[in-house]
């Protein structure tokens, strides 16, 4: 029976529509095919209350999110990834209390609460993570009590357990932002000790080390929200150093080195918001605008330029959470 197999959705698929991952069936008419899938999970509900939520959409689509399940506790400012097959949500705090080193994960291919998964050598908040379908990667964020780590680390994705250190980037920051390709990780350091930065770095994902520079964002930011398809990678939105709100998209082509380019803008300026991709499309949704939180949910379509458009909206307006997909 002839197969074939789509490196970029992780898909294989026969002449019966039957798609597996992992052993996994899924697609044709066993349900959904899981590189599409884009999911939300956690945030702050209108900025005021803690939310354990995991929504997710069908990214070829358009229309609201719909119900998932529930993270193990209730947070924002997580990083999230997936090796395709799963998700993960790691660290992140809450409005009023708690900072958390907790790592959880779903099963893309199917709705439910998240499992625990083990946890980050520290405690870990306003974070970002990569993935290839082997590890995910954490990187930055602020430690318990305030102060930003420039610290890397990584767990395997297929099995459960606590991270492990990767090694470090060039300075300690948060609100960072990144995307992946199958072998690098590539991220904005976001706020540094002197303030929004527009330093982008990378790591090869399936090796340790440090990062090392690949180049500048357009401007200096943080907040922002970084999605990608395995060879274009963007950045949306952000804050400047002072904190105004910010509505461009920018891309970078991950298998080189370079400076972003203008890709487009969103439909409105916000930050602290969820990211998400399929190989042909790039999602962003909710976060904090200057109108106050949003549930707006937009795309681009990440082989062409310009500027997003509507997609639907989440099930409550949030910001601080965090995205992953099936891709």
């Amino acid at each position: 029976m002839a197969l074939t197999f789509n490196h970029q959705t992780n898909d294989i698929s026969n002449a019966t529509g039957t798609v597996t991952f992992n052993g996994v069936a899924v697609g044709g008419n066993n349900g959904p095919a899981i590189g599409d899938r884009g999911l939300f999970g956690g945030g702050f509900i209108s900025g005021t209350a803690d939310t354990n939520v995991i929504s997710y959409i069908s990214i070829p689509t358009t229309g609201n999110a719909v119900d998932f399940g529930d993270l193990t506790v209730a947070r924002g400012r997580t990083g999230s990834c997936s090796s395709g097959s799963r998700g993960v949500w790691a660290g992140g705090t809450g409005v009023a209390s708690g900072q958390y080193d907790v790592i959880d994960y779903i099963t893309i291919a199917t709705t439910g609460n998240a499992i625990d998964f083990g946890n980050l050598t520290t405690v870990r908040y306003r974070l970002s993570a990569a993935s290839n379908t082997t590890r995910g990667l954490f990187i930055g964020g602020d430690g318990a009590g305030g102060p930003s780590v420039n610290t890397i680390e990584y767990i395997t994705i297929a099995t459960t357990g606590n991270s492990t250190d990767f090694g470090d980037s060039s300075a300690a920051g948060n609100h960072t932002s990144a995307c992946s390709s199958s072998s690098r990780a590539v991220f904005n350091l976001g706020e540094t000790a002197s303030g929004a930065t527009n330093v982008i770095e990378y790591v090869t994902i399936d090796t340790t080390g440090n990062s090392t520079d690949f180049g500048d964002l357009l401007s200096s930011l943080l907040g922002a929200e970084a999605c990608s398809n395995g060879t274009r990678g963007l950045f949306g939105g952000g804050f400047t150093s002072s904190y105004a709100y910010l509505n461009v998209i920018q891309y970078i082509t991950i298998s080189t080195t370079g400076n972003s380019t203008d890709f487009g803008d969103l439909t409105n300026s916000v930050a602290l918001f969820a990211a998400c991709a399929n190989d042909a499309r790039g999602v962003w949704a909710g976060g904090l605008a200057s109108g106050g939180v949003t549930n707006v949910i937009q795309y681009v379509t990440i082989a062409n330029t310009g500027n997003a458009t509507d997609f639907g909206d989440l099930t409550s307006s949030l910001q601080a959470v965090h995205g992953c997909s099936g891709n």
